[in-house]
């Protein structure tokens, strides 16, 4: 089986979510004995050299490569890493206004209509979460049936990540820890920082600073806490990222949805508590197992930490990552889905 992955062009740039997804995928499909290649938009592509096209992320800057696909009739499958704190009906009704609009405009489009166009297109789609799932099915009207949840993995190298490097490197342990980028609104660590200005025990933030406003003020902000340490962003593959998942007691990950947080993940199996957002299907992961903070309140936040923090570690969560979801188990659905859509193929031929 020979699969070509693609993604939009920024994904090597952003090191996020996407970027891990596409590369652990591959890594494991490959140890299952599928040829997978990455897209080189400088280098010829032959729709005969492929089975099946693995498009991640279904957004306007991969509508023309899913467009592309489509019109030469080569079969591609969308990961659609979408998700929107908007409810279905709210999708459906902008989708609505956009079909009348275009009936004067063919040109106008809502960032919604790329999604449900390159879901349309697709043989299948495989969302990270049954709340992703949801929206796509009832907002976009994606049939059930093309719908196959794929959730997001973790490298089971943190399982046995040694604490000792980052406590030795930074003086510091069972802290609390927040692993992603500073900045960006949706991952709220500006709220976090506020969440931790009355909690007296040692924090540390790990992420690239965005060249922004936003960025500023987080780092504005930290400064102000003397419990606080911010380490400018470490590769997903680096040993010290995995000592800190190890070495911290809680992690918090507060965004405004995550779906559901690869680095929720990654702590979780090195052992960490883990406080979280319930917005963007992270129960599907997480369960019981971890506690869950309202985003867009302080005090919520806080108080989830707090309580994390007055409780001891136990293997449950982790017993249950490396169960459910280590990038070998994903992969495997994932080559499920491939060898379904080829042999439908196979058959309509």
């Amino acid at each position: 089986m020979k699969i070509t992955f693609a993604c939009f062009d920024s994904v090597s740039i952003d090191h996020g979510g996407a970027l891990v997804q596409v590369l652990e995928t591959k890594r494991e499909l490959e140890a299952l004995g599928i040829t997978v290649s990455l897209f080189d938009r400088w280098k010829p592509f032959s729709p005969a050299e492929t089975d099946l096209v693995h498009i991640f992320a279904a957004r306007y800057s991969t509508f023309q490569m899913a467009m592309t696909m489509h019109l030469l009739d080569v079969p591609f499958v969308t990961s659609s890493i979408f998700f929107t704190q908007h409810s279905a009906s709210v999708i459906r009704n902008a989708l609505r206004i956009e079909k009348m609009l275009k009936r004067f405009r063919s040109s106008i489009w809502t960032d919604y209509g790329y999604t449900r166009q390159i879901c349309d297109w697709s043989e299948a789609v495989l969302p990270n979460t049954h709340d992703e799932a949801d929206l796509i099915r009832c907002g976009m009207g994606i049939p059930a049936e093309k719908i196959t949840v794929i959730p997001n993995g973790v490298d089971r190298r943190f399982e046995n990540a040694d604490p000792g490097l980052f406590v030795k490197t930074y003086g510091v342990k069972d802290f609390i820890l927040n692993v992603g980028h500073i900045g960006p609104g949706r991952k709220n660590v500006l709220g976090l920082i506020h969440a931790l200005e009355t909690i007296n025990h040692p924090a540390v933030i790990i992420g690239r600073i965005t060249k922004d406003a936003a960025g500023a003020a987080c780092v504005a902000e930290a400064a102000k806490n003397k419990n606080m340490l911010l380490i400018p962003g470490l590769a997903n593959d680096s040993e010290m990222l995995a000592s800190a998942y190890a070495a911290c007691d809680t992690f918090v990950l507060p965004s405004l949805f995550e779906t559901p947080g690869i680095a929720a993940l990654e702590a979780g199996l090195a052992g960490a508590k883990i406080v979280i957002t319930p917005h963007g299907g992270t129960r599907d992961y997480f369960g019981s197992m971890a506690h869950y903070a309202a985003p867009h309140s302080v005090e919520s936040i806080r108080n989830a930490i707090t309580q994390a923090l007055s409780e001891p570690k136990t293997s449950g969560l982790r017993d249950h990552i490396r169960r459910e979801f280590l990038w070998s188990t994903v992969a495997q659905k994932t080559a499920a889905v491939y060898q379904s859509v080829i042999s439908k193929r196979s058959n309509r031929a």
